[in-house]
């Protein structure tokens, strides 16, 4: 099959690019390269934005089984100081793609999103059944994405919505890993810090847990990729689509992380104590179990998996 990934030169989205031309798939990629890398898509590449509505409809019409949606911002506290443009961009550049895609007739889609939609659910594990209560404007525009995805399906879309919880690690073979320009993600930071000898910022260190700093739960980008691949395969085979969790069901802190990280790297972390930051829940742990039932899909590499993966990836990048 001929699948298209929106914003499939970003960290997630080139893997899954990876992933589908491993399992015998046909893919090219649209992106901006606002903030992805043209040396990470999996495919041939269309540099356009998603909100171009008119240039994603003429891609569509050339021919494609399914769709891949990545294309947005992810910076929560960006999103705090830059409201609207998340909302032109993560719910606009939706809006945009749907359109696109009906007047191409194409009516399969696999979404990512995100636990920010739940928020502080307060539940333990998370379930899609949770409360929805996103608690900063890019876990608002994710849901909002979620319910425009949701209403296309009165006009034949057929999608799964899936929601990760953090992604971490790199493609074991090295090929591909997490480059942001804007780093803001635990264990990349923390294998820096270990490689230049720099302090790593701990927010928070009185949350109700078992050390007292957050817990969160890791799943490894090439579990992501696998779960994406059988959504769309089983789009393909007639199934309606929903909302699915994406984690391991185990929580890890962020000082367990960085003694993991220290292991694997073979070097100290320096820490630095601040102050919780705003909208931060104490623990975020997914029920992956709707995903064994719906995909037969379950993650399978662990934390010091995804850690030692990254610590590769980082000590030998194959792209800026």
């Amino acid at each position: 099959m001929r699948f298209l990934l929106i914003g499939g030169a970003g960290y997630v989205g080139s893997h899954c690019g990876r992933h589908l031309i491993a399992r015998g798939h046909q893919v090219e990629v649209l992106d901006d390269l606002s903030t992805g890398h043209r040396a990470a898509a999996q495919g041939p590449l269309h540099h356009l934005d998603v909100r171009d509505t008119d240039a994603v409809t003429r891609v569509l019409q050339r021919g494609f089984d399914g769709v891949m949606h990545f294309a947005a911002l992810a910076l929560v506290g960006e999103s705090s100081t830059q409201p609207l443009r998340y909302w032109d961009v993560n719910v606009g550049g939706t809006l945009s793609l749907l359109l696109a895609m009906r007047r191409a007739g194409c009516e399969r889609l696999v979404f990512s999103s995100s636990a920010a939609v739940y928020g502080d659910a307060g539940d333990a594990p998370i379930t899609e059944s949770s409360a929805l209560r996103p608690v900063n404007p890019y876990g608002r525009t994710k849901l909002a994405a979620e319910q425009l995805i949701e209403d296309a399906g009165a006009e034949g879309l057929r999608a799964f919505r899936l929601r990760y919880f953090n992604a971490a690690g790199a493609a074991p073979d090295g090929s591909l890993g997490e480059a942001h320009r804007h780093e803001t993600h635990l264990i990349p930071l923390a294998l820096r810090a270990a490689a230049d000898g720099g302090a790593l910022r701990v927010f928070g260190a009185d949350y109700p847990t078992p050390d007292g700093s957050c817990v969160r739960d890791y799943v490894h980008v090439d579990d992501l990729a696998r779960a994406h691949a059988l959504a769309l395969e089983a789009l393909a085979a007639g199934h309606r689509g929903g909302a699915l969790n994406l984690g391991t069901g185990a929580g890890a802190s962020v000082l367990e992380v960085l003694r993991v990280a220290e292991a694997v790297s073979g070097a100290p972390i320096a820490r630095r104590s601040e102050a919780r930051r705003e909208g931060d829940p104490p623990s975020l742990v997914a029920s992956p179990a709707r995903a064994a039932l719906e995909l037969g899909w379950s993650a399978r590499y662990t934390l010091e998996d995804a850690v030692r993966h990254a610590w590769a990836w980082h000590s030998a990048p194959r792209f800026p």
